[in-house]
């Protein structure tokens, strides 16, 4: 939920002030994944006592500019000394383990002394008994947080072991005491020049820098434990030049840059050369060439090299252009980010869908027991809206399970199942529990994210990149779209061999070809709807109903509602209104429905009936060349495209996204960083 971002020159002259500069812009990259507040370690001068360099810690509640600010009203630094080589750490945080406060901040130290300091990324399940031990041991505590144990572990470790440990030594033997998911940035007085990253279960990456030729596009993995087939332990071909680290070949000393971060948008305008770390990897750069340890190998087929990537990620795909915020951006980017989800899946001209990670897998998914989609929020409402047309489609039985809840029931797999991780981040903590849960349970799993190199994409046995591009708002837009898409194309796929489904399958794929220009008609609707978000400005709570493909909409643009504009909202079953909701219609009541030509279309006018009769003043989404509606008197509708019924659910999102994003604006809300939440949830 932290955002947490490190940047090494080695060999590679740069003044104070630029440091914290790319260390700010860093975390302002980073910022939807915490802004409760921020902070940097720097280091600041010599200690003529101990021969050693100080280190500097700024840290404020608040944004990020609220951090800078800090920086930019220090006196006690000099900005302009030249640093040739410099480790700089900077966090942005959402609080899980006591208030936002300058004390609670990160980076956290060792000592008064900053002797160690660290950054963190996850929740560390078993603090209490290490801080209890530590106490015990005569530490003292400042903070109300649990990654505070982990400096202080690091320092009695250091102080009380009698070995010479190196820097990626004592982070390791610290690792094993911790339980729960971290990503960690260790920096350290006792060693100057060298930084160790390390993670479980919280994103971590290694961006590269380097105008000179380096050794390898592959680390192999060292291992402290575990020896190799021929007895030889990777340690010792470790000390063969140029094998082991990325950095100069042959122990030239050359300049180069690491910038270390929680998500790629992080390192892309510095560069597009990154490593991703796996779980339980430790990164040290040493003297300028990083190595990657490993306590000890998992199993035999364990992956013992990490590779160098190339970010196919351009900077101004960060940027809001000229947009008010990343979320209106975003929803406005989905008739581009629909056909990139398509582009190379879908050949219309002879109705062929090809999803390239699943083709290898198709024998299994058609005999598979059942087809089982696990996710949270956004994700999981993906997945409900495209259960009717996957069922219909695979004629299998599919459930569609919220992640934390599937792991509270423990829920029977067999090995027969096929089960579905949805995720934009690929990092959703709830979600990689549960992959971890049908994994060990022999399931056939399969990802469905929007990061490449994420957790879920390297642990599911195949999957679906859904090509949406970087969605840096908080609330979640092109995403679901491209999700929902994805899952459609699956469904497509599935069905290719079958001859009475071929008139349907038709049908859903000149959807396709013509849905982006739809959306762009439903995009038009936006002044419309910025006039209504006015009118609902005063309103305490929102009703939105719909039922078949559509009450999935209801539940996602709830969502929305409540995520930026802080307003209550609930998305109800149409068919469910006489059981219960119906008492809460009246004439103050704002009610938006769904009624759109499909299969439910004579239920829903029924349930419009309904209101209308109660007095309800019905806010409805309807299509074009419904005269029907009209005929019925209600006063405002938003009128959007007619097109294959399995397909409105993407029309009739839309206008919900808009009406969200007009409402946040209208009360002066930040619908980009909305409170109490962060974009990537890898913590429980």
């Amino acid at each position: 939920m932290c955002g947490i971002f490190a940047y090494l020159n080695f060999l590679h002259p740069q003044d104070r002030k630029n440091i914290l500069r790319i260390l700010i812009e860093g975390l302002k990259r980073l910022e939807y994944r915490g802004y409760d507040s921020a902070g940097v370690a720097v280091d600041d001068g010599v200690d003529v006592e101990k021969g050693n360099r100080k280190i500097r810690l700024l840290k404020q509640r608040g944004k990020v500019q609220a951090l800078n600010d800090l920086i930019d009203a220090t006196t006690e630094l000099d900005f302009d000394e030249k640093l040739k080589t410099h480790v700089g750490i900077a966090h942005t945080r959402w609080a899980t383990h006591g208030e936002p406060s300058p004390v609670n901040s990160h980076p956290h130290r060792s000592d008064r002394d900053n002797e160690f300091v660290v950054i963190h990324n996850g929740i560390i399940t078993n603090f209490k008994v290490l801080k209890q031990f530590l106490t015990n041991k005569g530490y003292s505590f400042e903070s109300e947080t649990d990654t505070e144990v982990i400096p202080k572990l690091l320092k009695y470790i250091h102080d009380t072991t009698e070995e010479k440990l190196e820097f990626w030594e004592l982070v390791e033997r610290v690792t094993l005491q911790l339980e729960g998911a971290f990503a960690l940035a260790v920096k350290s007085r006792r060693f100057p020049d060298g930084l160790v990253c390390t993670r479980r279960g919280s994103p971590l990456l290694v961006g590269i820098r380097s105008t000179a030729d380096v050794s390898t596009d592959r680390v192999p993995v060292l291992y402290s434990c575990d020896k190799l087939v021929d007895g030889h332990t990777p340690a010792a071909a470790g000390k063969q030049p140029g094998t082991t680290t990325y950095g100069a070949p042959d122990g030239e000393q050359t300049p180069i840059e690491y910038f270390f971060a929680s998500d790629p948008s992080a390192v892309i305008e510095h560069t597009n050369r990154v490593i991703y770390l796996e779980d339980d990897d430790i990164a040290a750069v040493t003297n300028g060439c990083l190595s990657i340890h490993r306590h000890q190998r998992a199993d035999e087929d364990e992956n013992i090299v990490r590779a160098v990537h190339t970010l196919k990620m351009e900077l101004q795909q960060i940027m809001k252009g000229n947009f008010e915020a990343f979320m209106q951006k975003e929803i406005f980017e989905q008739p581009e980010s629909v056909v990139n989800t398509m582009r190379g899946r879908v050949n219309f001209a002879e109705g062929v869908v090809t999803l390239g990670g699943l083709v290898s897998h198709l024998h299994e998914f058609r005999r598979s027991r059942r087809l089982i989609f696990i996710a949270c929020g956004t994700s999981y409402h993906s997945a409900m809206a495209t259960r009717q047309l996957l069922e219909e489609l695979t004629e299998l039985p599919v459930m569609v399970e919220l992640a934390s809840d599937f792991l509270d029931r423990s829920t029977p797999i067999f090995r027969d199942d096929v089960c579905f991780f949805i995720s934009q981040s690929g990092e959703t903590a709830d979600t990689l529990m549960a992959l971890r849960y049908c994994k060990g349970r022999g399931a056939l799993c399969v990802g469905i994210t929007n990061t490449v190199g994420s957790s879920i994409s390297r642990m599911t046995n195949c999957g679906v990149h859904i090509n949406a591009g970087p969605e840096i708002g908080v609330a979640s837009t092109k995403a679901y779209t491209s999700q929902f898409i994805s899952l459609v194309m699956f469904g497509l796929m599935m069905c290719e061999d079958r001859v009475s489904f071929q008139p349907r399958r038709k049908a859903i794929i000149e959807g396709l070809r013509v849905l982006p220009d739809l959306i762009k008609e439903v995009l038009k609707l936006d002044a419309s709807i910025k006039a209504l978000s006015s009118e609902l400005l005063d309103e305490k709570s929102l009703l939105l109903m719909g039922r078949g493909f559509n009450f999935a909409t209801c539940l996602e643009g709830a969502l929305k509602v409540k995520e930026v504009a802080y307003m209550h909202s609930e998305g109800i079953m149409a068919g469910e209104l006489k059981h219960g909701p119906l008492a809460l219609v009246d004439s103050n009541m704002p009610v938006l429905m769904i009624c759109v030509r499909d299969g439910t279309y004579s239920k829903c006018q029924n349930a419009l009936q309904q209101v209308l009769a109660r007095s309800g003043r019905p806010i409805v989404i309807c299509q074009q060349d419904d005269e029907e509606i009209t005929k019925m008197k209600v006063g405002r509708q938003l009128r959007i495209p007619p097109c294959v019924d399995c397909l409105t659910g993407i029309l009739s999102v839309i206008p919900l996204q808009l009406l969200s994003f007009h409402l946040a604006r209208a009360r002066g809300y930040d619908v980009d960083c909305p409170r109490n939440l962060a974009k990537s949830v890898t913590v429980e």
